[in-house]
């Protein structure tokens, strides 16, 4: 299976909490090397949670708040459609020790990374959805 947006090679990763926050509520997701989307998958799980934080020094170091920051950035392209689910993974990765803001900005300047959200137009409305 490859990425559906990029056609990266994607991570294969358990997501027993985090994956409720997707269609399906998949108990393994797939997470892409190159640009971070997040999809769910009935493959199994065959890589470590704790790889999903080595992708990039912009992502938590926390495995949970990794995946929970790749959600985000998945999930920013609808931000209507997932509004709450939105408002929750943000505090979730709050509660790590991020702020996500300076992650996603960070994960956008990252040279090893082709993040399929366009951040610059994205963030200001993401901004005004969480005040």
């Amino acid at each position: 299976m490859s990425c559906p947006t990029c056609g990266g090679e994607p991570l294969f990763v358990p997501a027993p909490e985090l994956g409720a926050y997707l269609p399906g509520e998949p108990r393994v997701v797939a997470v892409c090397r190159t640009c971070l989307t997040v999809t769910p998958t009935e493959a199994d799980a065959t890589d470590d949670p704790e790889s999903v934080a080595e992708l990039s020094n912009a992502l938590p170091d926390d495995p949970d708040a990794a995946l929970a920051m790749a959600l985000v950035v998945t999930l920013c392209e609808s931000l209507a459609l997932y509004r709450a689910e939105l408002e929750e993974l943000v505090t979730r990765v709050e509660r790590a020790g991020t702020d996500p803001l300076l992650a996603l900005d960070y994960l956008a300047d990252d040279p090893d990374l082709a993040i399929a959200l366009d951040v610059e137009r994205r963030r200001p409305q993401l901004v005004q959805l969480l005040e």
